[in-house]
């Protein structure tokens, strides 16, 4: 395959970033996370604070049309008269469909869905037992004991809230994906064997190391 674009969906401490990582070293390609965001700071004139604040927060209950927003972006005055929350999404739209251009990783930010009409795309979602959540937040990413499950438990209703406000589909619906990942029961290591094997069953191959 000439192209191929991975997304990822992931469960907060589930190992998805790190998965994502691992994958593109292997497959020698590019990986974005958090860079869409500066990227999309930089295209929209909105500060990167603004936007990932935006991430966590959803200030409007109504589902939110990409299309039609994305086709009223092209007219000026229409723009201006768009959100300020929903420009940022706008924003990191045109930021994935032109990373899109060549194959990446590209990790959360609804990318499965700004892409979903891509033939190169493969959709991952990655979860695990949420004891083993709150063990990784805890000794890998330093949260402090005390409150860590509901810090998690806050994080991934955000993720579903942003999801659903800007796809009107459900986050970590197994009909969303190509394939899920429990890490654990395969580890980290293991999930990026499993989907480098469901990888290759589709003709894209690794570096040989």
């Amino acid at each position: 395959m000439d192209k191929f674009i991975l997304t990822i969906s992931r469960e907060f401490g589930s190992g998805g970033r790190l998965i994502g990582e691992k994958l593109a070293a292997r497959l020698g390609i590019e990986f974005y996370d958090r860079t869409i965001i500066q990227m999309a700071a930089e295209r929209s004139g909105l500060s990167y604070k603004f936007i990932e604040q935006n991430e966590e927060h959803m200030s409007n209950s109504l589902l939110f049309n990409i299309d039609a927003a994305t086709a009223y972006s092209n007219f000026t005055t229409s723009y201006f008269d768009t959100p300020v929350n929903d420009k940022t999404f706008l924003a990191q739209t045109e930021v994935i469909r032109e990373l899109a251009k060549n194959s990446c990783v590209i990790v959360g930010r609804c990318a499965d869905y700004v892409l979903r009409e891509d033939p190169a795309l493969v959709r991952l979602f990655i979860t695990a037992a949420f004891d083993d959540r709150v063990r990784r937040c805890v000794d890998e990413y330093s949260f402090p004991a005390q409150g860590a499950d509901e810090k998690i438990k806050k994080i991934d209703k955000s993720r579903a809230n942003y999801y659903k406000y800007y796809t009107g589909q459900s986050w970590g619906s197994l009909h969303n994906y190509d394939l899920a990942v429990n890490t654990s029961f395969t580890g980290i290591l293991g999930a990026v064997s499993t989907i480098m094997s469901m990888l290759e069953e589709k003709g894209i191959e690794g570096k040989v190391f």
